[in-house]
């Protein structure tokens, strides 16, 4: 990683993959698994695995850091810790391709976590799927919601410490799998089993999928 920091303080290109836009900013911090940019007013964390390549661009101009406070804590920075920092905090999370969704963090699995969304509601979202994170200012929400539409503590369901797991409570009711963005990814969950899903779409066609290729299941 100490190629990586060396680059701290500049202007960088970050390609990750499942995001077809390279992320232009300053490289402001490296953690053991993360990357922090400070791109357009506001700071992107994503996990190193994601990064396909970067290059230095140019060195960055002398700024007051203050107009840089970060709203998360940057302590023993890591992937983990970000999100954990990030709950209750209003955040972008951005899923590959244009699935992107705006609301906050509310409980960490193994391998998965939960985030409350206004227009998903309660979203189940696996760990090595997200591309990056981005929180908000402080004082501001998602659509200009006031927390009357928008509660800041929601009700939690129980919870299994593994996505799949998890996945076999739904079984023989209603998903919804990476926000929709397909018609095949919304039917009855018939069963899992070994990481596959079986799953009856609106014809009643059944589709197989791989638990590994889900990025995000809400109930509808």
């Amino acid at each position: 990683m100490e190629s990586i920091r060396s680059l701290l303080g500049k202007i960088i290109e970050l390609k990750i993959s499942g995001y077809k836009i390279p992320i232009i900013g300053e490289l402001i911090d490296v953690g053991s698994d993360i990357l922090v940019l400070y791109s357009e007013n506001k700071y992107i964390y994503t996990p190193v695995h994601h990064l396909q390549h970067m290059k230095v661009i140019e060195e960055a101009e002398d700024s007051s850091q203050a107009n840089k406070e970060p709203v998360l804590d940057h302590a023993h920075i890591s992937f983990r810790k970000m999100l954990m920092n990030a709950r209750g905090v209003f955040t972008e999370i951005h899923l590959g391709g244009a699935s992107s969704i705006h609301g906050y963090v509310t409980s960490i699995m193994n391998d998965y976590f939960l985030f409350y969304s206004p227009v998903h509601h309660t979203v189940y979202i696996p760990l090595h799927h997200v591309k990056y994170l981005s929180p908000y200012p402080p004082n501001m929400t998602p659509y200009d919601l006031s927390d009357s539409h928008f509660p800041v503590q929601p009700g939690t369901p129980a919870l299994s410490r593994n996505l799949e797991q998890q996945l076999e409570k739904f079984q023989n009711g209603l998903v919804v799998f990476d926000l929709g963005e397909s018609p095949l990814k919304a039917g009855l969950l018939k069963k899992v089993d070994s990481h596959i899903i079986e799953l009856i779409e609106a014809g009643g066609q059944t589709i197989l999928l791989h638990t590994d290729h889900i990025k995000s299941i809400h109930l509808p």
